[in-house]
């Protein structure tokens, strides 16, 4: 068995692009191996801004032989009344390449049919290598691609070079105007010649000769050598940004890290604003001191090695003081503004096209901050400052920094906010009601951030159900299902335990002017649709998916309770006595659920027959008086063993009565009862969905 390796060489690459591309490609080069019936070993990738390549391992030389039966016509139509084989065999024989004398029979279910025996012999992996590695080259999705020349070819950038190796052999074929070969190109500047490889496992060693490190994960510890390095020769740190490293890592071949100077004159503007403007143009490193403040250096990370860095470095610094400049002046202009000229120009910013602008956006929001403030019972002052945070949550959109730099949206509002003298928890609100703004983000740390980043988000999500702009399983443009996920992680967070239906309610009431919507119809919609997002919170936290539907089946108003209620149940679950437990309670609901819910409430004990009646009734008032109490104190492991109590009671209500009697006011009293059991049971979460 030998290594296949492929490589595709290209013009520069965006940095992003390059780790989606070398998975989709793997993907389609093993899904291919694997159609063809190719055995093959371990997979891995390398990449630069000017190569994408994919290394396979231990890929057999050629497809294994392998024989099967293919099934034809029925035997009555095979052959007429004499025996003689008809057109129908003949033309299944032709079909599977075999003599119709070499036909057999076999006797199934619906009768006797004809079939074939057929070998297929193994092709050379080499020659199915060639017919499919274009189709792989050409199948890498990117954002965006290019045409190049007269040709009918697209990809991320212009290709100038495909290296295709199976062994030491070489995989040829064409795609565009390029023959594929054992050769590539070195480092574009310091060894742009062409490199010959010899054998997939010299590809790593070959391309380090000439300048290039392919490994994406060796090129990026340097990177992060480099800049530690560079930093510490100016007496500084830097700033931890794993981002912007694997950023960095995929714009060069061979990273060398220079130290660059700005003047101290910038550092009395925000650092955020410093960092950003560094950070989002240049892609240069901050450095701080001991303390973590900023130093006024910066690291960049260039692709080339040069004998005079400081001549590399004073252009750094010269294109770097140009971007400070501009946002020195844009800080300054912005802070002689105040918030209310902000707030009117939100008026032309759109929200979204059938939902109006961001100001009336805001307005929905400031409605429903100062509900969840009521609803939380809070003071008048809490409710001020939650308010006044939602007037000021969207102004810094239109001012000039964040025109310039738009992911400092929120971070220059609580800036400008703390320089306007608004109180600290209203300037924090500010950015925290952006939170979380990826999967695993923070969240908001204070209780105004918090309760503004619900209100926001549920507006969104609720003005786009209102429309119809409902995610679905390959598109979410509005990030619906991040911001559902923030609603549940916050409100868990901070034990928020309002009543989420009651808050989606409040908030399409607000769209009622913007469409025509059935509000019970999308209230179910939206509830449902955040329902579905803690259920996946739950399952990925490791609880079992039958526990988490159990539990939120029965409910999810109180969304700290949900979580309680998830733990309690999957450590109940664990037990060893937990199986029969859950039959006994199972019965117990699916003989409820079969009447349909008509059951009456009222359970008489004068129409008790056995005393294991009123044996059950007596232990359920004990239990249902301690689990409300319990259930009010939000304890509930103990509520749920108190409900686990009640087993043997019900096994010896079932062994010793006939629920179902002849007898219609015996029977109707025996599933009151049981429906009072089940109601209990349905507090806590639907038994009958436990595996």
């Amino acid at each position: 068995m030998d290594n296949l390796l492929l490589e595709i060489g290209a013009e520069e690459i965006p940095a992003g692009y390059i780790a989606p591309a070398l998975e989709a490609i793997s993907l389609n080069l093993l899904k291919k191996l694997s159609a063809a019936r190719i055995e093959y070993g371990e997979v891995k990738t390398f990449g630069t801004p000017r190569r994408l390549a994919v290394v396979v391992e231990n890929v057999a030389a050629k497809q294994p032989t392998v024989s099967k039966d293919v099934m034809g016509p029925p035997t009555k139509v095979a052959f007429d009344a004499d025996g003689r084989p008809t057109m129908a065999a003949v033309k299944f024989a032709e079909k599977v390449g075999v003599s119709v004398k070499a036909l057999k029979q076999r006797d199934t279910e619906k009768g006797s049919y004809l079939y074939a025996r057929v070998t297929e012999r193994g092709v050379a992996t080499k020659t199915l290598l060639k017919k499919f590695l274009p189709d792989v080259i050409l199948g890498t999705p990117f954002p965006k691609t290019m045409k190049w020349a007269e040709l009918n070819v697209q990809f991320a950038r212009p290709m100038y070079s495909i290296l295709a190796l199976l062994g030491s052999s070489p995989v040829s074929f064409s795609l565009g105007n390029l023959k594929s070969g054992r050769y590539t190109y070195g480092h574009s500047f310091m060894h742009p010649g062409k490199v010959k490889i010899d054998h997939p496992g010299t590809y790593l060693d070959s391309l380090k000769n000439v300048q290039v490190i392919a490994d994406i994960e060796e090129r990026k510890k340097m990177v992060v050598q480099e800049v530690e390095r560079a930093a510490s020769a100016v007496g500084g740190k830097v700033l931890p940004d794993d981002e912007l490293v694997d950023i960095v890592t995929n714009l060069v071949e061979y990273p060398i890290a220079t130290a660059g100077k700005f003047d101290d004159e910038f550092l009395e503007i925000p650092r955020e604003i410093l960092i950003t403007a560094m950070r989002e143009h240049q892609k240069y490193f901050a450095v701080i001191d001991d303390n973590g403040a900023l130093k006024p250096y910066f690291i960049a990370v260039n692709n080339t090695r040069t004998k005079d860095l400081d001549l590399v470095a004073t252009g750094h610094q010269r294109v770097l003081r140009a971007r400070l400049s501009d946002a020195q002046f844009f800080y300054h202009s912005d802070v002689k503004v105040s918030f209310d000229p902000w707030n009117e120009k939100l008026e032309g910013v759109l929200f979204q096209a059938k939902l109006g602008s961001m100001r009336e956006k805001v307005g929905r929001v400031k409605r429903l901050a100062a509900y969840l403030a009521d609803t939380e019972g809070l003071d008048d002052g809490f409710k001020a400052r939650v308010t006044r945070a939602a007037e000021l949550c969207k102004a810094d959109l239109v001012s000039q920094v964040v025109v310039e730099f738009p992911k400092l949206q929120g971070v220059m509002g609580r800036v400008y906010a703390g320089v306007a003298g608004e109180p600290e928890d209203v300037a924090c609100a500010i950015e925290e009601h952006y939170r979380p703004t990826y999967s695993g983000g923070k969240l908001p740390k204070t209780k105004t951030g918090a309760l503004l980043a619900i209100a926001d988000k549920i507006d969104s999500i609720c003005g786009c159900f209102s429309v119809g702009l409902i995610p679905t399983g390959a598109s979410d443009p509005y990030a619906l299902r991040r911001q559902g996920i923030g609603i549940v992680n916050i409100m868990q967070d901070k034990g928020f335990g309002f009543s989420l239906r009651d808050l989606i309610v409040k908030s399409l009431d607000l769209f009622s002017s913007k469409g025509d919507f059935d509000l019970a119809e999308t209230t179910a919609k939206v509830h449902t649709f955040i329902q579905n997002r803690l259920a996946h919170i739950l399952v990925e936290k490791g609880f079992s998916k039958d526990v988490v539907a159990a539990v939120t089946s029965a409910g999810t108003e109180n969304m700290p309770h949900v979580w309680l209620r998830v733990k309690a149940l999957e450590e109940l679950k664990g037990a060893p006595d937990f199986e029969p437990l859950a039959v006994a309670f199972k019965r117990v609901v699916n003989i409820i659920k079969k009447t349909e819910g008509n059951v009456q409430t009222r359970v008489s004990e004068d129409l008790f027959t056995h005393a294991s009646e009123k044996d059950l009734l007596a232990a359920f008032r004990n239990v249902e008086s301690q689990v409300s109490a319990l259930f009010a104190a939000g304890d509930f492991e103990k509520a749920l063993l108190e409900i686990a109590s009640l087993k043997d009671g019900v096994d010896a209500f079932f062994d010793g009565v006939l629920v179902m009697a002849e007898d219609l006011q015996v029977r109707n009293n025996r599933l009151a009862l049981l429906g009072g059991i089940a109601a209990l049971f349905d507090r806590f979460a639907d038994f009958s969905k436990l595996a």
